[in-house]
């Protein structure tokens, strides 16, 4: 584990006495589904990753490899994830405004009077992301939370191709994420519905984030709801001029500016605005090659009296990264831990792809392979994405009268995408998909995922308050017109010029052969109602539903002749309809006094149809042909979760503590699983019919001392597949009792901060239990530690410039070796397959930030 034992038995023993004798247990935003709140008292706390669950999506269509014949039996609306082996392997009546909680400048996970709307919720002040290099992704602050876990391949978790967050079991694409308002939908890789949330603000200007407990609100407009909410406000400009810059310089060359323009009020009505930009070039850790990522974000707000206002975001995005390589447990185990592209050498990948050309069976045909890897497996030249987004919003929050609130937001987000890699071109393959013969005869060539979308939506709502009610009712509709096509590039022979660009241009030697493009729209109509109602003083019932419709139509329309499925009938087309006519929520808050506080959430979730092009990916649309389309739409059902959950919380002036028990059932999840090679995979689906999933979290932070917080969270999650399963291929597997993949059913989180004067130091370490790899659990990747810590200075005052900071922080503080991302292309039903990626080294940054 890159740890010695004697340090490594020292770490848990000191973590267990903390939890045991003090408390486990994060300092996370204490939060309310009741309309009263009494404020809390003060408290202490400064808050202190793997899919694998029952909803664990992969990743929209096939990264690596032309798409493959795909036998089909339901396919999965969320992606799952995958591990590695045993082997020894690292492995809202009144309001009132809440208080925040402080400790002497520490400023814990605050307690949050939520919307009436909303259910219980945690929620991570910036205070919590400032402990962060500038520009980490937002979801490095969500790991703090119990049950929570976020991994990605870089430091900064912002390669969508590498980054996996699950919340109690469900995978990001099970999750409703709202920006704004603005529904984001599906995170995960080369998503045609949906927009990353690290590519949808930059994290210096996000203003709040809050969690959900339970099911998540009604009110939350998403496709995607399965186990939760995360709703994600931007700042709002400053009424005074000034602005901030920053500089972070890291590990192998990375550096990260940011620079932000504030206006201040302009006139007498307090029209305000601000606009800035952000810059990360990051180094990569194994092999050459960069990843870079460019933002603007601005901002306006016009207030209107004294209660409304309108406002206005806009989010540009330019992400162009080159990618890690995906691994096997086989390829770590014989070939080491770091197994990188071969970029730039194109001689060496020019010879690899001829051995596998040469002989695709050979298994014996790479040196030092002990028989598990081939040259067909090896990651060839390079791989990677260029993506450009344009996100805009309005809000309009209209106070019609004392007791009645106006809330629209309108919005547009418009996204293509090149996803590509290089691949070996087989013309010695038995399969006949796979005999892949180049016009100039080079044994390489890109491919290219060219994917796009143009969603436009609207959500009004209205607010009432009547006595000791609070109802809120609204509607939600949206349309998006999406692509997707594979397109092959040629790459020129030896000596002949310079390789194809992972990012492009990629028309370098030739117009591409295009395999196939679809094209869908998808309409999505919500409505909710929803009444809070306070019963007596501390005693509050939230209860409502949403109605959800979720139609879409299409498919393949444009087809390569030669493409062996057109055999067949030719590429799936027609349509998919999700609907949700009564999804229920109910939350019960009860606060006895300022100490304690009980809670109840209920809820029942649906999540809409995956949509995505042919190949290896969780959508109906991506089954080989027509027929089989035609046969899985009949079958299939979309995904629901049921989750019942119940806490306590505590908070007193020493101590925060909050404990949770939840269970949740997901029926008819549609997954798919992969075996065989990554560049000739077999594909075979599964509807799992049922799933549970049966846990726990706990999270204690307590104040010894003014200045020092110290945090602990215990999380435990026991998810199985309740039945035996036939697969799309006709293999039978007895999964009744198995454990769900890529979830660790342990994790547990130590974080101690202190703060005097203007310097803060912290240091956290998480464990992360042990994950399984295959359906079957015949694989599985061990537990594993990973630690970061750092330390800022602050000058008030300095040489005329205010809030001046110095940072330094270290991620993977003692450099273990552990896999972050998982089944990225699909979960083995058993054995091995490539499907894994390794996490980050331990990376070192510095930074400076000042405003003014």
């Amino acid at each position: 584990m890159g740890v010695p034992d004697a340090l490594r038995r020292h770490l848990l023993l000191s973590s267990a006495a903390i939890f045991l004798g003090m408390g486990g247990g994060a300092a996370f935003a204490q939060t309310r589904s009741s309309t009263s709140v009494t404020p809390a008292s003060k408290a202490v706390g400064k808050p202190a990753a793997m899919r694998g669950s029952t909803g664990v999506a992969h990743r929209q269509g096939v990264h690596k490899g032309t798409p493959r014949k795909v036998a089909a039996a339901g396919k999965a609306n969320s992606r799952i994830s995958a591990a590695s082996a045993s082997a020894g392997l690292v492995k809202k009546a009144t309001h009132r405004r809440p208080k925040y909680v402080s400790a002497h400048g520490v400023q814990s996970l605050s307690v949050h009077a939520s919307h009436a709307s909303r259910s219980s919720e945690l929620a991570v002040p910036k205070s919590v992301m400032k402990e962060y290099v500038p520009g980490t992704s937002p979801y490095k602050a969500l790991d703090r939370m119990p049950g929570v876990s976020f991994t990605s391949t870089d430091p900064f978790g912002i390669d969508s191709f590498g980054a996996n967050l699950y919340v109690r079991g469900f995978f990001m694409n099970q999750l409703g994420v709202t920006l704004d308002g603005i529904p984001l939908n599906d995170q995960t890789y080369q998503s045609v519905n949906g927009l990353s949330l690290a590519s949808a603000i930059i994290p210096d200007d996000i203003g709040s984030m809050t969690m959900s407990q339970g099911g998540g609100g009604v009110d939350v407009a998403s496709t995607n709801t399965l186990g939760g909410t995360i709703r994600v406000t931007s700042s709002d400009p400053s009424d005074t001029l000034g602005g901030k810059v920053s500089q972070a310089f890291g590990s192998y060359g990375s550096y990260r500016t940011y620079a932000r323009f504030d206006s201040g009020r302009l006139n007498e009505s307090g029209t305000k605005f601000y606009t800035s930009y952000a810059r990360t070039d990051e180094g990569m850790w194994e092999g050459k090659g960069d990843q870079f990522l460019q933002q603007v974000n601005a901002k306006l707000v016009q207030p209107l009296g004294e209660r409304s206002k309108i406002s206005a975001f806009f989010d540009w995005t330019d992400l162009q990264q080159q990618n890690y390589p995906d691994l096997s447990l086989g390829m770590i185990n014989n070939l080491g831990w770091r197994v990188p592209h071969l970029y730039p050498d194109y001689k060496k990948a020019y010879q690899w792809a001829q051995q596998c050309n040469n002989s695709p069976n050979n298994f014996m045909a790479y040196p030092g392979s002990n028989g598990q890897v081939n040259a067909c497996q090896m990651p060839y030249y390079d791989g990677g994405q260029h993506e450009t987004n344009f996100l805009g919003g309005l809000n309009l929050d209209l106070a019609l009268t004392d007791h009645l609130t106006w809330h629209t937001t309108a919005y547009g987000h418009a996204q293509s995408g090149n996803y590509s890699y290089t691949a070996a071109a087989s013309a010695a393959s038995t399969d006949p998909d796979l005999q892949v013969a180049t016009p100039n005869g080079v044994p390489l060539y890109q491919e290219v995922w060219k994917n796009s979308q143009q969603r436009f939506g609207i959500t009004s709502s209205l607010d009432y308050r009547w006595g000791h009610h609070r109802i809120d009712t609204g509607v939600w509709y949206e349309n998006n017109n999406q692509t997707a096509g594979l397109y092959n590039y040629l790459e020129p022979e030896l000596g002949a010029g310079a390789p194809v660009k992972a990012v492009g241009p990629y028309d370098v030697y030739g117009p591409a052969d295009r395999v196939y493009n679809f094209k869908w729209r998808t309409n999505v109509v919500q409505t909710h109602l929803q009444d809070t109602y306070t019963i007596i003083k501390g005693l509050t019932l939230t209860a409502g539903f949403r109605s959800l419709i979720s139609q879409t139509s299409g498919g393949g329309h444009e087809n390569d002749n030669s493409w062996a499925a057109l055999d067949a009938g030719g590429l799936p087309s027609g349509s998919l309809h999700a609907t949700g006519a009564f999804l229920p929520h109910f939350n019960l808050d009860w606060r006895l006094n300022r100490q304690n506080e009980f809670y109840i959430d209920v809820s029942k979730n649906m999540r809409a149809y995956e949509v995505s092009g042919t190949g290896v990916a969780n959508s109906l649309f991506s089954v080989p042909n027509q027929q089989e389309f035609l046969r899985q739409k009949a079958q299939s059902k979309p995904a629901r979760a049921w989750t019942y959950m119940g806490g306590y919380r505590f908070t007193s002036s020493i101590v925060q503590l909050d404990a949770t028990v939840y269970h949740s059932t997901l029926m008819h999840e549609l997954l798919a699983g992969a075996r065989g090679t990554m560049f000739n995979p077999i594909s075979e689906e599964f509807d799992f019919g049922r799933i549970s999933m049966t846990g726990a979290n706990g999270s204690v932070s307590v104040r010894p001392l003014p200045g020092l917080v110290i945090t602990n969270t215990l999380s435990y999650n026991k998810g199985t597949y309740d039945r035996d399963v036939t697969s799309s291929a006709g293999n039978h597997y007895a999964l009744r009792g198995k454990n769900i993949v890529n979830y660790p059913s342990w994790m547990y989180k130590a974080s101690v901060a202190y703060t005097w004067h203007g310097i803060n130091a912290h240091f956290d370490a998480n464990y992360f239990g042990k994950r399984y790899y295959s359906f079957m659990n015949d694989t599985s990747i061990g537990s594993y530690w990973l630690a970061n810590t750092g330390v800022n200075y602050t000058f008030k005052k300095l040489a005329g410039v205010r809030d001046l900071t110095v940072s330094f922080n270290v991620y993977n503080l003692f450099n273990n070796k552990y896999i972050a991302m998982m089944g990225e292309n699909n979960n083995p039903p058993v054995g091995d397959y490539q499907s894994l990626e390794r996490g980050a080294t331990r990376e070192y940054f510095g930074t400076i930030s000042a405003a003014f």
